[in-house]
């Protein structure tokens, strides 16, 4: 059995991809003590993570786990932890509000906001692309595309940093709880602003969002909002520190993409599959005895799908650990599949081109501060896959 510091490791942090391919070779399902107590298992393959993603035998509902689970690994009340009939009305209602019009009309605002950001980076001569860039635009994106005042934003960074990670020790829950109670209760505030005068923004469209007599619950209107805000956020902010790193560690990749801009929206794609921000779906568990790729999953053990080792499947993808950003857009999982696909996969699609083109246009010179030995990444246990930081020169 994989032990718990497989995933939570400082050594897999670094590197998972060897070790999925370590994984791969001896089989696509493997044991894992996580969490402790259940019986779970890790999938890395490509085709059968692909399947498993979309598998009605495997459910989001912690409810249905062999043992007691702490909510608090879970988005709670959201779409992402329901399954049908409860996923498909809220998530109608959710795509009825988060429309790729608002989206679209967000490019503007999105080229202004990065522009603004790369003004401070060129007057510094070298920034920290995570905390001076890659943090920044998509919490201002997100923001507004909710109708959450500037004077806000602040707040919502420290709250997002606390809830986007597990807490597995009893400090690390109290923090999570006072922060989902300042949290909660602020939207609580906003959304009773909104039903009483409605904005042009995205809580005002979830407010009124109908699908004949069905609306959201206040419960479901906290959940919605709480998780387009977070994992708007968190997984942007990774989208964009990973895909500039796998440039600047290629740098004929990243010449060809400057030298041909209209690759730009595969290039993207490219980047979402060599180093995703999502290393692992969030947990599915098994409603009766099944079996993945010949191995038996008993009723009530946890299925985690393994995004970052699917996408380096040499069974799909062709030399999976060299970047192409001529490689065409083919099956990546980083988005998920199914019916849990990302509902906010258009807007990251949209600030991950807008960030890295403006960015590498900009700065001809950009280069590293820093050995790329001494970078690190988060090693918290998150299904994020992030950077801590990314010195650069400009």
């Amino acid at each position: 059995m994989l032990p718990l510091e497989f995933l939570f490791g400082r050594a897999f942090s670094e590197d998972p991809y060897a070790a999925y391919d370590e994984l791969r070779a001896s089989g696509p399902v493997h044991p894992i003590d996580f969490p402790r107590g259940a019986t779970a298992f890790l999938v890395v393959d490509h085709e059968h993570g692909r399947a498993a993603l979309n598998d009605p035998r495997l459910s989001k509902d912690s409810a249905h786990s062999s043992v007691p689970v702490n909510g608090e690994l879970f988005f709670g009340g959201t779409m992402l932890a329901m399954d049908p009939p409860d996923h498909t009305r809220l998530r109608a209602l959710v795509a009825k509000a988060f429309t790729g019009r608002r989206v679209e009309k967000l490019r503007p605002r999105v080229q202004e906001i990065t522009d603004g950001l790369l003004d401070g980076v060129a007057a510094r001569g070298e920034a920290d692309l995570i905390e001076d860039f890659a943090v920044p635009l998509p919490i201002q994106v997100i923001c507004e595309l909710l109708g959450v005042p500037a004077s806000d934003r602040p707040r919502f960074r420290e709250w997002t940093a606390v809830l986007t990670v597990p807490a597995l020790t009893a400090e690390a829950r109290e923090r999570r709880r006072e922060a989902a109670r300042a949290f909660n209760g602020y939207l609580v505030e906003v959304i009773a602003e909104r039903r009483a005068s409605p904005e042009d923004d995205l809580i005002s469209g979830l407010v009124t969002a109908r699908d004949g007599d069905a609306a959201l619950t206040d419960a479901e209107l906290l959940g919605s909002i709480a998780l387009l805000l977070i994992a708007g956020h968190e997984t942007t902010v990774h989208l964009i520190g990973n895909g500039v790193l796998a440039l600047l560690r290629a740098p004929g990749q990243l010449e060809l993409l400057r030298a041909r801009p209209e690759l730009l929206p595969s290039a993207i794609e490219e980047l979402l599959r060599f180093d995703g921000p999502v290393e692992r779906a969030s947990q599915r568990i098994a409603l009766a005895d099944m079996e993945i790729a010949g191995t038996p999953i008993p009723k009530g053990a946890w299925v985690h799908v393994s995004l970052g080792a699917a996408d380096r499947d040499p069974a799909v993808f062709e030399a999976p650990g060299r970047l192409d950003v001529t490689r065409a857009p083919k099956r990546h999982v980083a988005f998920g599949h199914g019916i849990h696909f990302c509902l906010g996969a258009p807007l990251a699609r949209l600030e991950g081109q807008i960030a890295i083109g403006s960015l590498l246009d900009r700065f001809p010179r950009l280069a590293l501060a820093v050995p790329p030995e001494e970078l690190r990444h988060h090693r918290t246990g998150s299904i994020v896959r992030g950077l801590v930081s990314l010195p650069v020169r400009v």
